[in-house]
């Protein structure tokens, strides 16, 4: 398993190291500094199974970088790992196709979790736990913002994923769709149409109760943390 770190704090870059060594065996961790070292470590070697993502980059925007990622390499997991847990940017993370958002405050279960959850095929958001977005209207929020979001959205106590009565092809675009592609690599991937895959992804979201891919995400984030993890995906495919 290859890992880039992409942090311009050395003595953080240094511990997130560390800590992701400690995972397993085999784990070969590079780490570098800004947004321009990994758009050059990148373009001399795409091989790697994850990239953990700062934010707050002295070079460049953590999310302009994101995107370019995910334009550049779709099937290359990102993970954002950030001094921030404001909700808007946990969403904004998700929905420009993060894999995942932890705060750097987490604890080292958190982050094991966190990783071990993408490297599944998941999507991993904080738990709600974590901080509250500064609202000077309001001294003392009602609820957590991402399940505030999550409550707007209509999936405030969403079912179990066996509870949603997916067909198999269902869950394989499910599957991908949570992975951030878009909805021709899904046709490409699962040998279907487009206009099949838009089918499916538009059943998806009905069964879920949400509106969008975003919110699906956050609904089954929030579903596989109720569930004690996420599940092993059953493939049509296979």
């Amino acid at each position: 398993m290859r890992v880039l770190l992409v942090d311009d704090h050395p003595l953080i870059l240094s511990a997130l190291q560390s800590v992701i060594q400690r995972l397993g065996d085999g784990i070969e961790v590079v780490g570098v500094g800004s947004a321009g070292a990994a758009r050059q470590t990148l373009s001399e070697d795409a091989q790697y199974d994850l990239v953990l993502l700062d934010l707050q980059l002295g070079d460049a925007n953590g999310f302009d970088l994101l995107a370019d990622m995910r334009q550049l390499y779709p099937a290359l997991p990102v993970v954002v790992i950030s001094a921030s847990d404001r909700s808007s940017d946990v969403i904004q993370a998700i929905d420009m196709g993060a894999m995942g958002f932890v705060p750097k405050r987490a604890s080292n279960d958190q982050l094991h979790e966190a990783l071990r959850t993408v490297m599944s095929g998941g999507v991993y958001v904080p738990p709600m736990s974590m901080g509250f977005d500064a609202t000077p209207q309001s001294a003392a929020p009602a609820a957590h913002p991402v399940a505030a979001h999550a409550a707007q959205a209509g999936y405030q106590t969403p079912p179990t994923l066996a509870a949603l009565g997916l067909t198999p092809r269902q869950t394989d675009v499910l599957a991908l769709l949570l992975q951030g592609k878009p909805n021709k690599l899904i046709a490409r991937e699962l040998h279907l149409s487009v206009e099949t895959v838009k089918d499916h992804v538009a059943a998806v979201l009905r069964a879920l109760g949400v509106s969008s891919r975003t919110q699906a995400v956050l609904a089954v984030s929030q579903m596989t943390q109720q569930e004690g993890g996420f599940p092993a995906w059953r493939s049509s495919r296979s």
